[in-house]
């Protein structure tokens, strides 16, 4: 787990040191452990190293391999790579170390750019091919790691994260209307390539992109799609849950033995979280684990903390617990600190959440385990049955249940100089239509896992926890355990209001209170019901100089919500204020200084 950056001069130019050392600061809090850069020809590769695996020199980034005529910087984790090892070794290749940064290299001598189809993991990499004068970037299957690029006649460069790439300057940092759209109506989520500013771009989840000085415009290849329909033989209930239950077990075992460190598990109290630590007991690996969890303040309408949930977990399993309770003062207070680490602006409450215990957990551990991606790929949150019973079109199915704003609603938010067309309606039903799934809910997961998830709780999960140098985990998100539930009948994840696979299996590993309990959402209810010094926070944002000189919203529209914030909240219970405040205060912070 790390950070990467690298620039391909199109111009004549060698890269300079100082825009390498530029990003390569920003990702600093990525990669605590140690950094590195290449530059040679027209490329040069930085890199800041979390060493996980192989902790010694030998797994130093940039990787070189001269003999291959390759120079690799890779974010993330291969969790097949004692196995790829083996073979490759069967094949004559030779190894200089127990990484699997190495093992990428070796992959694509091997395979070329179909290597991507052998790893199996988190993974982000950017790898030189010198003997073909040509940069591959590539992103895993469901996009748990990111990646972002900037292009102009003279170069491209990418980086872990979009702030590192305005470091280095020469980005057009203008709104981009269409993705304007899509922040303020999908729950800030803006599907790639896209990104919020017109000088970036970022690389699609299960997508190659490969570049040179002759192909300046890159070649984009899709290695990986999801396919959501029955397969030719039958399957009764008892085989579903028999494929998820081994399938997830297995995924929670790789995640867990591909570290030489330890690896704990953030513990939400939700099935989920409670799940994995109940999984790892199972296969007898609980001795020594670190469990955490975090609450926030009550208010009337909401509980800020599920304890009451994890400490059942905690003591039936007696794991080596860690609970913290953050004041909202605190929160407050830190709330630019997180908002800075956003390399995209994130409205979900719990991004704030997972910042904060990100700070305490990884004093403890450099590794944790988390539920994220189980509500999506097994039909767990409250909107899905919603929809399901809905009438009309795929759109109009979807839309009322999940759009945060009508389109009509958009236009009245921002200045007109963003108006244009319903470019989010457009874009889902896109999605909504791809061939490859079989039912309407099949079509709503499957775009759910693949889209929307990607740049909403997986893209908050990574940024909050690396801005600690804290590598999270999501086994939920296995590419076999989501293509084996892709094929489950909706009908039956649907059960028992939802995840029915995952509560059948949890029965004889957690208490039954853990398992039945209302569907918690990782609460922080002060971003939610927004009063008091909360509420004076974003009027302060909202009627600052910059964000009346930049005119992105309309004022009436500020004003409006300003006077009556718990009035205004999104279909899936957020507050509509807290989303202009947060997408203002990330501009000042990314784009203005």
């Amino acid at each position: 787990m790390c950070g990467i950056c690298g620039e391909l001069r199109f111009d004549g130019n060698l890269p300079v040191f100082n825009t390498l050392s530029t990003m390569m600061n920003k990702l600093a809090r990525r990669g605590p452990d140690d950094f590195g850069h290449f530059i040679q020809g027209a490329i040069g590769l930085g890199h800041r190293r979390l060493a996980i695996i192989d902790l010694s020199n030998r797994a130093h980034q940039p990787m070189v391999d001269e003999e291959l005529g390759l120079v690799l910087v890779f974010n993330g984790t291969i969790y097949n790579y004692r196995e790829l090892r083996r073979n490759l070794l069967a094949e004559g290749y030779s190894f200089h170390s127990e990484s699997d940064t190495e093992i990428i290299l070796k992959a694509y001598a091997r395979w070329g750019e179909d290597c991507v189809t052998h790893l199996q993991g988190m993974f982000a990499f950017g790898l030189w091919d010198s003997h073909q004068q040509q940069l591959l970037l590539a992103r895993d299957r469901l996009g748990i790691k990111p990646l972002y690029f900037s292009q102009t006649a003279h170069f491209l460069r990418f980086a872990s994260t979009l702030p590192a790439l305005l470091a280095a300057g020469e980005v057009n940092t203008q709104i981009d209307p269409i993705a304007l759209h899509h922040h303020l109506t999908l729950h800030a989520v803006v599907p790639a390539p896209r990104t919020l500013l017109q000088g970036v771009r970022k690389v699609a989840p299960g997508t190659t992109l490969t570049c040179s000085q002759q192909n300046q415009a890159g070649r984009s290849k899709r290695y990986w799609q999801l396919r959501a329909t029955r397969p030719e033989q039958p399957k009764n209930e008892a085989e579903w849950l028999e494929m998820t239950h081994s399938s997830l077990q297995a995924a929670v075992n790789s995640h867990r033995l591909a570290a030489d460190v330890p690896v704990g598990v953030l513990l939400s109290g939700g099935l989920d979280s409670s799940l994995l630590v109940g999984l790892l007991a199972e296969q007898g690996n609980i001795e020594n684990l670190f469990t955490f969890s975090i609450g926030f303040e009550d208010t009337p309408e909401e509980r800020g903390s599920e304890f009451e949930y994890s400490d059942q977990v905690v003591a039936r399993y007696r794991t080596h617990h860690h609970r913290y309770r953050i004041p909202n003062h605190q929160v407050l207070e830190r709330l630019p600190e997180a908002i800075a680490a956003m390399s995209e602006p994130m409205v979900g409450q719990d991004a704030v959440a997972f910042y904060l215990l990100s700070e305490y957990v990884s004093k403890t551990v450099k590794v944790v385990q988390s539920g994220q991606g189980a509500d999506e790929v097994f039909a767990g949150y409250f909107w899905y049955p919603l929809m399901q019973s809905a009438l009309g079109s795929d759109l109009e199915r979807f839309r009322p249940y999940y759009f945060d704003r009508t389109h009509t609603e958009f236009l009245q938010t921002v200045h007109p100089d963003y108006h244009g067309e319903d470019y989010t309606s457009q874009i889902v039903a896109e999605l909504l239509a791809e061939e490859g799934a079989e039912t309407f809910l099949d079509k709503v997961l499957r775009m759910d896992v693949t889209t929307l998830i990607v740049d909403d709780p997986v893209k908050r999960v990574d940024n909050m926890t690396m801005a600690w140098g804290l590598e999270a985990r999501v086994p939920f998100l296995d590419h076999h355990l989501v293509e084996i539930a892709a094929t489950i009948p909706p009908e039956l994840k649907l059960r028992q209001q939802g995840k029915y696979p995952l509560k059948a299996m949890a029965r004889r590993l957690l208490p039954a209170a853990v398992i039945d309990r209302p569907k918690g959402y990782f609460p922080v209810p002060a971003l939610k019901y927004v009063r008091g010094p909360f509420l004076e926070w974003m009027r302060a944002v909202l009627n600052s100089t910059a964000c009346q000189q930049r005119q992105l919203f309309q004022r009436d529209y500020i004003n409006l919500l300003l006077a009556a914030p718990e009035q205004y909240m999104t279909p899936l219970q957020g507050s509509q204020l807290w989303h202009l405040a947060l997408l203002e205060k990330w501009l000042q912070i990314q784009v203005d200084t």
